[in-house]
């Protein structure tokens, strides 16, 4: 039985809690909404490969989708918020490129697409399900001989709590650096988050083990965010596959 101050039952990463983080906060003014660098594992991991079609799982505001749409991929941004998914879309038409993305509010963990990516790329997405559960849906979705690119936050059970960024790094949604308390995609062990909601290299690349997958690269890595006046240290795990 969990207590009232036990930090797993202090939120889940449901519909409510996304369309919170994303709401600027009336008091303080602070809008998880501002854009925020993009991944540097896009370009190093993908930026080889010949642009086609991408689903962006738990895009966020866009700033990954929009990355892919500006080098030539026929994207797909999926995210359980309508409120970041409107400052996507409006982000798009800025930049014109309309006929290149779209937008797709949905529960990632119950979503059935219907389709395949060749590409299929999520980071710092954190699901009502947990991490594993949710990396082994995505990867279904990976057509054959397709690539899966995940980035996530790195189970650390000594790591002090970070913060999230626009997927919220805790960039998951699309966040690279938390920009409030509540809001980012963090998810250290020990920073109230939902157990469940980091995952380790071992975990990740253990789930294309078997016949179908290829495991190209797989490592962890630590990086520094610049988010306003605040610099935000993220653990990352990374790994890209390739479905055979």
């Amino acid at each position: 039985m969990h207590t009232e101050d036990d930090p797993r039952e202090q939120h889940r990463f449901d519909r409510e809690y996304w369309e919170r983080h994303w709401t600027p906060d009336a008091e303080t003014g602070e809008d998880a909404r501002q854009p925020v660098p993009v991944s540097p594992y896009l370009e190093a991991e993908i930026g080889h490969l010949r642009p086609a079609s991408a689903l962006d799982a738990g895009c966020g505001t866009g700033a990954e989708a929009l990355w892919l749409a500006h080098r030539g991929w026929q994207v797909t941004g999926a995210d359980i918020s309508a409120t970041a998914l409107a400052a996507a879309s409006a982000r798009t038409e800025a930049e014109g490129l309309a006929d290149r993305v779209s937008w797709t509010e949905a529960d990632l963990t119950r979503w059935e697409p219907g389709r395949m990516w060749d590409l299929v790329t999520t980071h710092y997405a954190h699901p009502d399900s947990g991490q594993l559960a949710f990396y082994e849906r995505i990867a279904s979705w990976v057509a054959p001989g397709g690539t899966l690119l995940i980035v996530g936050h790195l189970h650390a059970p000594h790591a002090r709590h970070h913060a999230h960024d626009e997927h919220g790094v805790d960039s998951g949604h699309g966040d690279h650096g938390e920009q409030r308390e509540h809001g980012g995609h963090a998810g250290q062990a020990g920073s109230g988050h939902p157990e469940g909601s980091t995952a380790t290299l071992a975990g990740i690349t253990g789930l294309f083990s078997a016949p179908g997958w290829t495991v190209e690269r797989g490592y962890e890595a630590t990086r520094t965010v610049e988010t306003g006046e605040r610099s935000v240290t993220l653990q990352d795990v990374v790994v890209r596959a390739t479905r055979t």
